[in-house]
C-alpha cells in the first residue's frame, strides 16, 4: 500500500489506463500543459503528446461534441469538465446524444466516454462553481453515475469507467482534491454499481455520498460514545445504485438516514427513500431520515452554515431512534 492524495490517484489512474490502451484519450480546457485546472492532468501531456491530450477551446458543447464523435469512430475518450456547475453548458450533448447513442443505433456503437468534474462546495468558491448537481445525472437512462470519496475509490472507479463501454459521468468533490489515503501498489478497480460498507453497525444504516461519507463516519464516532451503533454505506455509484447491499442493511438495523451534499429535495436520497418504501417497507421499525443542503443557492458568506456535516447526520440518526411507526 502507498499513501496518495486524491488528485494524484485521478491522475495515476488516467495515466495507467492511457498507457494500457492507446485508444484512450484526453480531452478538456487546460488538460494539457496547464495539467488541468486542479492539476489531475499534470504530466500527461509530455508523456503522451498533443495526438492523445487534447487542450479544446472554452467550449463545453465542443468538448463533448467531440467526444461523442470519437467514441463512435472506436477512442475512449476521458473528458474533463471545469467545474459541474458548467455541465449546464453541454446538457444536450451528455443528456440528448452521449446517453441515447448507443441505444438509438441497436448497439452497433459502443459510447465509451468517462466526463470527469468537480462538484461540491467548501472552498467558498460561490453559488455558480458550489453545486452538486449529480441526480440531473442519474436521472437520465443510458448513463452511469459514480462518486468516489477517497483516493482508492477515484481511483479504481475511473479506471472501471474507462473500460466500460458505456457513458459513465465521474463527480469528484473538489474539497477532497487534498484528501491522503491508501490505495495498492498493484493496478485494482472498483466496481461500478456495489456501494461499500464503510463502518459495520447494528443501530440504523446511514447511507451517503461523496465528502458525506467521511462526515457520516465522523458521526459515528460521536455516536457511539452515546452507545449507538451506525452502520455507514458509501454508495459510491449512484446510478445504477446497489439495492442489495443497502437493503441488507436496513434488514438488519430496521432504521434508515440518507445523507448528500445537493439539496435535500428531489435528490438521490428520495430515490432511495422511495425504494425502500416500496419494497421493504415492513423491514422498518421508524421514519426514514434525509439529510441534504437546503432548497438555497449556496452562499459565499455563510457556505459553512449551509453545508450538511457531521452534527446533522447525528441529528437525523437521533430522530429516528425515537420514532417507531
Amino acid at each position: 500500500m502507498k499513501e496518495i492524495r486524491y488528485i494524484w490517484a485521478i491522475n495515476e489512474a488516467i495515466k495507467e489506463e492511457m498507457q494500457r490502451d492507446e485508444n484512450v484519450v484526453l480531452i478538456g480546457e487546460d488538460v494539457g500543459t496547464p495539467g488541468g485546472s486542479f492539476g489531475a492532468s499534470r504530466g500527461l501531456y509530455d508523456l503522451f503528446g498533443p495526438e492523445r491530450v487534447f487542450d479544446t477551446p472554452i467550449s463545453e458543447a465542443a468538448i463533448t461534441g467531440l467526444a461523442a464523435g470519437a467514441a463512435a469512430c472506436g477512442l475512449r475518450p476521458i473528458v474533463e469538465i471545469m467545474f459541474m456547475d458548467f455541465m449546464t453548458i453541454c446538457m444536450d450533448g451528455i443528456v440528448n446524444q452521449i446517453a441515447k447513442m448507443r441505444y438509438m443505433f441497436g448497439s452497433q456503437y459502443k459510447v465509451p466516454i468517462v466526463i470527469r468534474t468537480p462538484s461540491g462546495a467548501g472552498l467558498n468558491a460561490g453559488p455558480q462553481h458550489s453545486q452538486s448537481l449529480e441526480a440531473w445525472f442519474a436521472h437520465v437512462p443510458g448513463l452511469k453515475v459514480v462518486m468516489p470519496g477517497t483516493p482508492h475509490d477515484v481511483k479504481g472507479l475511473l479506471k472501471s469507467a474507462v473500460r466500460d463501454d458505456n457513458p459513465v459521468v465521474v463527480v469528484e468533490h473538489k474539497a477532497l482534491h487534498a484528501l491522503k489515503g491508501s490505495i495498492p501498489e498493484e493496478e485494482y478497480l472498483v466496481p461500478i454499481g456495489k456501494a461499500a460498507v464503510k463502518k459495520e453497525g447494528t443501530d440504523v444504516t446511514v447511507v451517503a455520498t461523496s465528502k458525506m461519507v467521511h462526515e457520516s463516519l465522523k458521526a459515528s464516532e460521536a455516536l457511539n460514545q452515546e452507545g449507538i451503533n451506525i452502520e455507514v454505506i458509501d454508495l459510491l455509484t449512484i446510478s445504477p445504485w446497489d439495492k442489495e447491499t443497502i437493503f441488507s442493511s436496513v434488514g438488519k438495523t430496521h432504521r434508515l438516514v440518507i445523507a448528500h451534499e445537493a439539496v435535500k429535495s428531489f435528490g438521490v436520497g428520495a430515490e432511495i427513500s422511495a425504494a425502500v418504501s416500496e419494497e421493504i417497507l415492513d423491514e422498518l421499525d421508524a421514519p426514514i431520515m434525509r439529510v441534504g443542503a437546503p432548497f438555497v443557492p449556496i452562499p459565499f458568506s455563510l457556505e459553512k452554515a449551509y453545508l450538511p456535516n457531521a452534527d446533522h447526520v447525528i441529528a437525523a440518526v437521533k430522530k429516528t431512534m425515537e420514532r417507531t411507526f
